[in-house]
């Protein structure tokens, strides 16, 4: 089964984009720039938000745009598919949608961008790892990496990395699986 991995740039106090959506603030590091091909190189499917989809420029990943060569597959109501060719518009039943890539042959799954497809596709269990960027600067506000209301969520890290010369961190979790609720019978007293 193909992992999907939420990849995401963090502010040090939680944000993913700043109030008016701005994420001026990301800093590249030289040393992280260097390892982008090798990490674009593991995806071949992406998942995003219309929010994020409009921010990165709306462009699909056929060859050109922002995400060359990856399916892109974007969670909106409110987009046409005529209006966007060249990237899959989902509508309704997003968590089916994942599954299903899952279960189809290829790559890891990047998850780019979104609090809220985030937070819906880790309440039905459908992320595997989180990865953090988290940028040394404080935003004050914006939108969280996981808008409220969500369910708690275990992770475990799976490696982490300072780059020194931004002050960037990188921080890999694997998501801990929820367990089935035990059956034990109550006591009767």
């Amino acid at each position: 089964m193909r992992p999907v991995r939420y990849s995401v740039a963090m502010s040090l106090d939680g944000y993913i984009a700043g109030p008016n959506g701005e994420y001026d603030w990301i800093v590249m590091d030289p040393e992280l720039g260097k390892e982008f091909p090798k990490l674009f190189g593991r995806y071949d499917t992406m998942l995003v938000g219309r929010k994020s989809f409009v921010a990165s420029g709306g462009q699909g990943g056929g060859g050109g745009g922002p995400f060359g060569g990856m399916k892109v597959v974007v969670f909106s109501r409110t987009l046409s598919p005529a209006d966007h060719p060249g990237v899959t518009i989902v509508g309704d039943g997003a968590a089916a949608t994942v599954r299903q890539l899952r279960e189809s042959p290829g790559k890891d799954i990047w998850l780019f961008g979104g609090g809220s497809l985030f937070r819906s596709l880790l309440d039905a269990g459908l992320v595997d790892f989180v990865e953090v960027g988290v940028i040394p600067v404080l935003l004050g506000g914006g939108i969280p990496l996981l808008p409220a209301p969500a369910a708690r969520a275990s992770l475990t890290l799976t490696s982490h990395r300072v780059y020194e010369k931004t002050g960037t961190v990188m921080l890999e979790y694997q998501v801990r699986k929820k367990s089935a609720p035990s059956k034990k019978p109550r006591a009767v007293r």
